[in-house]
């Protein structure tokens, strides 16, 4: 079930939305509403891993009070490796078993030995950011960061909250305890902003995420050496600002039905494409999968407290991590161990040098290195990028075949490129009083926005459906 699909808009949201407001006077009745809703939206994409869901929720909880009621601290530990361990597992399972034997089967095959047998195991939807988000509750309690779960409706409501459930953002348990204690109450207020928000994410998928990923699958399906210069670079620009208004759309769309319901969950997106170095840009991007990191591998790992040389391998690590979590496959390996290379360069030299060029002309080098980092996560193969980053460092390279791209991907793209750029600019004026023209200025982009959501929606039933990007993780 799809944020934007007509059965989420016009029948389980309003229904949800409805009976939270009208029977939910009472605490424990609005927990009761908003879990029973979130089992229901997960079990219509995925019935059957809904139930080993259950059974790991159970044993989280058994494991957090036991964490929490012994004192030994080995025996602690122990009991935390074991709900870690376990979590790990399902990820695991699911999402690298195939990888592993594909792997093993190609060199088993080198050395001419007999191959073996392929499992076809299907990915559940969002299991990275599920197994993720309970690992964050069982090592918050046994760092005494918060109390295990008042009640098993509380934590089970945590880890199936529908709004963030599929991709994100990570909510760290800390972060959202005091919320689901509380169940806050919804208001006139919440709903406008809450909604409001839910729109631009709805337009950011569905007039340019989806738009774009035509674009790129345009480009990516042809055979390389049938491509040229301007080519490769078109496929990897259309890449670039799809997977940006794709998973910040989803982001908002998340952010915006919580906040319907009264809940502020954390930003995931801050203008990342504005970045001035790698480092800045990571603080930008997805940055519930990157503070997750820091707390929960950086810092364990021993963060920058075992010397220089220590610290430049703890980072490469974390993001060769953030790579291989991303997905089975190593084009994603190879994205992350890109990544990780930067940062170590960033905390070398490279953030000093660029601070000393303007920040347009920073931003530009950084945008290049992210773009040549797209290309590795959206290639279907190491090769395949190889060529491509080989087409587009050569300004002659002519395509051998005609490729004709619709004019509509690249007034996208060139929309998106502005609307980035428009960010950076806001940016300088962000101080500027705008006086009585804000109230005329909200209700301006008010009106915008919901004119381009049903155009977004019109153009949602009409186009062949396209995921989320962020839901193979």
């Amino acid at each position: 079930m799809l944020f934007y699909e007509p059965l989420f808009l016009f029948l389980f949201g309003p229904a949800v939305y409805l009976i939270y407001l009208a029977l939910g006077e009472v605490r424990l009745r609005r927990a009761i509403i908003l879990f029973a809703a979130s089992v229901i939206f997960y079990a219509w994409s995925e019935p059957v891993f809904i139930f080993l869901v259950f059974a790991s929720v159970a044993l989280d909880l058994y494991v957090a009070r036991k964490i929490a009621a012994l004192l030994e601290d080995k025996t602690r530990k122990l009991w935390l490796a074991l709900g870690v361990v376990a979590n790990l597992a399902i990820l695991v399972y699911y999402k690298y078993t195939g990888f592993l034997a594909l792997n093993l089967d190609a060199l088993l095959k080198a050395l001419t030995l007999p191959g073996i047998n392929i499992p076809q195991i299907a990915l559940p939807i969002g299991v990275s950011f599920i197994v993720f988000e309970k690992i964050t509750y069982l090592v918050d309690v046994y760092r005494g960061v918060t109390a295990p779960a008042r009640a098993p409706l509380l934590y089970g409501l945590y880890v199936f909250f529908f709004p963030k459930l599929l991709a994100g953002p990570i909510i760290k348990y800390h972060d959202i305890a005091r919320q689901f204690d509380e169940m806050p109450h919804a208001d006139v207020d919440d709903f406008v902003i809450g909604f409001s928000r839910f729109m631009l994410g709805v337009v950011k998928k569905l007039l340019f995420a989806d738009t774009l990923a035509s674009g790129a699958d345009l480009i990516f399906s042809r055979d390389v050496g049938s491509l040229g210069f301007a080519q490769a670079w078109a496929g990897v620009l259309f890449f670039t600002f799809q997977i940006y208004f794709d998973f910040s759309g989803y982001s908002d769309m998340a952010i915006g039905l919580a906040r319907m319901f009264g809940f502020r969950l954390l930003e995931n997106f801050n203008m990342p494409y504005v970045a001035t170095s790698i480092t800045d840009f990571w603080r930008r991007w997805h940055i519930s999968l990157t503070s997750w990191i820091r707390e929960y591998l950086y810092f364990p790992l021993g963060g920058n407290r075992r010397g220089e040389a220590r610290t430049y391998l703890n980072l490469w690590i974390c993001f060769f991590a953030s790579g291989v979590w991303h997905g089975a496959a190593w084009t994603y390996i190879a994205w992350g161990a890109y990544n990780g290379v930067f940062l170590v360069l960033d905390r070398l030299f490279l953030v000093k040098r660029l601070e000393r060029l303007p920040d347009w002309c920073a931003n530009i080098v950084t945008m290049i290195v992210v773009i040549v980092g797209w290309t590795f996560f959206r290639a279907t193969s190491v090769p395949q990028a190889g060529a491509l980053l080989a087409l587009m460092a050569n300004p002659w390279a002519q395509a051998s075949a005609p490729l004709a791209i619709p004019q509509e991907y690249v007034v996208v793209a060139l929309i998106a490129a502005a609307i980035c750029v428009a960010q950076r600019l806001s940016l300088y004026v962000k101080d500027f009083d705008w006086g009585s023209a804000a109230q005329r200025y909200a209700m301006a982009s008010n009106s915008a926005l919901s004119l381009l959501f049903l155009a977004a929606l019109a153009k949602g039933l009409a186009d062949p459906f396209k995921p989320f990007i962020y839901f193979r993780f």
